[in-house]
């Protein structure tokens, strides 16, 4: 069903006025006409901060320490050949890419609430920003090393906002990123602790201010699926409610009680075409949510392991070895995916997917695979309703 006559201010009007806005996209599978893939020029280690504790990877080694500063010049060539390559292969299916300005990261950052050594990088575009519909929504960010990483697409959004009357621009407020916005106690829990405490949903970012990164919100039309985790809290998730919800979405919570450390929702919850979503068999998606999803006929297709451990991972990569299923939709029927992960593949072409294959893992350090690596700026198609069995779940995230 199309929500024409109820989503405003979308650019979207139907067979009336079918041209699309320069930013377009609802969903997370609709075919892809422009996006943003993210550079890993200036990029530097997770510095340690009330967000983030950064840890290295595999055996302990004696009196190591995890690095910091600009990541070494041979590391950030590799990943930006993987990047370069992706934008060949968009191009080759006839996406129009874009990239974001290089930025030195390696600045320091003080402001009058918090102080950090240096900030992040660019590679993930889709922590920082999100199209829905034809809004582009930037991000407050919670970690302070990321707080102006809006910066590099700046000049990309104005480009966008300016060419066409009907792209709308919407910037979150800005957290003050003190020290009494973090739990810093969190670091310090066991497992068992975090086994205790799993359906508290309480993580290293307090209740307070709003907080949310773009990447723990996930699109399906009409409605908006927002993970509470390490990295949006429920007043992000408020502010979502009360900014999204007048232009006719419905913004809900979902959680995910074995996940102890959740951050992002694109290696927990993929959806991949309507009916259907790439789940995590490690992290199962609470029972009563679940139910909202299968009583409107869903399925979940559970994700193969993946192709390493999470000791094999980059050693510095901050990731879990769930990036295997950090994959990007082109088509509601074709992929890319990370070329090692062939578990995957096989199980994907068996649901009739179209797998393209190409080589990622050297932009795991970064922080994220194929989708944290993209921004989808427009894709076809307009703002469908996949869930008309919605009261139950919308009664329980209010």
């Amino acid at each position: 069903m199309s929500l024409t006559a109820s989503v405003t201010d979308t650019g979207y009007r139907g067979a009336a006025n079918p041209a699309p806005t320069l930013v377009n996209a609802w969903n997370e599978w609709d075919p892809l006409e422009e996006v943003v893939v993210g550079r890993a020029d200036g990029a530097c280690f997770d510095p340690a901060e009330p967000g983030c504790r950064p840890q290295i990877r595999g055996p302990r080694q004696p009196g190591a320490t995890f690095p910091a500063g600009t990541k070494p010049t041979e590391v950030t060539d590799r990943a930006n050949e993987e990047l370069d390559n992706l934008v060949a292969v968009l191009e080759s299916l006839g996406v129009t890419v874009r990239r974001p300005d290089v930025l030195d990261f390696s600045r320091s950052l003080r402001t009058p609430t918090f102080e950090v050594p240096t900030q992040y990088c660019s590679v993930c575009p889709r922590d920082v920003v999100i199209t829905l519909g034809n809004q582009i929504l930037e991000a407050t960010m919670s970690r302070r090393a990321r707080f102006f990483e809006y910066l590099p697409y700046r000049k990309l959004i104005r480009e966008y906002w300016n060419r066409d009357p009907r792209v709308s621009w919407t910037a979150a407020p800005k957290p003050s990123m003190a020290d009494d916005m973090y739990r810093e106690e969190f670091w310090e829990y066991t497992l068992d602790e975090r086994f205790a405490r799993m359906h508290d949903f309480e993580f290293c970012v307090g209740q307070e201010e709003p907080v949310f990164d773009a990447a723990d919100i996930t699109r399906m039309g009409r409605d908006l699926f927002v993970q509470e985790s390490m990295t949006t809290n429920r007043p992000g998730i408020a502010w979502l409610r009360r900014e999204l919800e007048p232009r006719g979405f419905r913004v809900h919570a979902v959680h995910f009680p074995l996940d102890f450390f959740p951050s992002h929702l694109d290696c927990t919850f993929v959806p991949l075409r309507p009916g259907l979503v790439l789940t995590n068999p490690d992290r199962p998606i609470r029972d009563d949510e679940a139910a909202f999803f299968v009583d409107n006929g869903w399925e979940f297709l559970d994700a193969p392991e993946a192709s390493c451990s999470n000791d094999e991972m980059p050693k510095y990569c901050q990731s879990s070895r769930w990036l295997s299923m950090n994959l990007l939709s082109v088509t509601p029927d074709t992929v890319i995916c990370e070329r090692s992960e062939v578990d995957l593949h096989r199980m994907l072409r068996g649901r009739g997917f179209e797998v393209i294959t190409v080589p990622f893992r050297n932009v795991y350090e970064f922080g994220g695979s194929l989708h944290c690596a993209t921004w989808d700026v427009r894709r076809t198609g307009g703002p469908e309703d996949y869930f008309t069995i919605a009261d139950h779940m919308i009664a329980a995230d209010h």
